[in-house]
Order: C-alpha cells, then structure tokens, then sequence
C-alpha cells in the first residue's frame, strides 16, 4: 500500500453514490497492494455512508461532499464532512434489524464492514470517519 490520500468534492444533487464509486476505482487504480477483501469491505462501508448521507442529508438546497480517502501501512481511512444539519448523531455498536424491518440496517452494515466509524460536528459541518485495518493473510496449510 502507498501512502497516499486523494479527495473528491461532490453535491447532491446533480451527484450520487457514482461519483463515490469513480472516485474510488481511481483510488483503487492508484493502490493496487490493497487486498480484495479490504477493498470490498470498505468500499461497501463507504457507499453507504455516502448514500446515507445523500438519502437523510439532502434538504431543499442538497448537500456538500468532501471526501478523503488515506491509505498508508495502516490501513484505509475516509473522512466524509458535509454541509447538512446537525443530525443529533449518537454512535453506539448497533445489531443488524430483524429481517422484516424496512430500515435501519446503514450504521450497523459500516460497523461490521470497518474497525472504526465515527461522528463529530466541526465547525457547521457533520463529519464521519471510517477507518479499516488490512486484512492479515494466512498463508494456505501445507
């Protein structure tokens, strides 16, 4: 893994979670050590944080994106900061709704995705971070 760190600018609309995706295939392109399972995991974590963002953030005006995405020998790391409301955002370890349920699954979907989410409001701005650690690889049994 490179340490490197790359962000994106993005507003709701004209923008979705597709312009997470492009941004991210660059970031992906630019890090090809980064293992598929990570990959996977905090690519899935990220859209749908994203998507939360967009779905629940988005007033009358939208809403304002930076996005940036730090891998270095630590892992992957995302700071999502938007311009949306504060939404009195309380992050505590959540199960997954039961199978009927018709939301609710986002926040406890990122927490088994990523080793850390969090929440702050800085500066008229939401802010939340993910960060997910490599995978170790076992090497196959002899």
């Amino acid at each position: 893994m490179t340490d490197a760190k790359r962000s994106l600018l993005f507003s709701s609309p004209p923008d979705d979670v597709d312009a997470v995706h492009e941004f991210l295939e660059q970031v992906w392109q630019a890090n090809p050590g980064v293992g598929e399972f990570d990959r996977m995991a905090f690519e899935t974590a990220l859209i749908e944080l994203a998507a939360n963002v967009i779905q629940h953030a988005s007033g009358e005006g939208g809403v304002t994106c930076v996005l940036s995405v730090t891998s270095d020998a630590n892992g992957l790391h995302a700071s999502l900061s938007d311009t949306a409301d504060a939404g009195g955002v309380v992050l505590v370890d959540r199960a997954m709704p039961g199978e009927l349920s018709e939301s609710g699954r986002g926040i406890a979907l990122i927490q088994a995705l990523v080793d850390e989410l969090r929440y702050e409001r800085v500066d008229e701005r939401n802010v939340w971070t993910i960060s997910k650690a490599p995978q170790a690889i076992e090497p196959p049994p002899a």
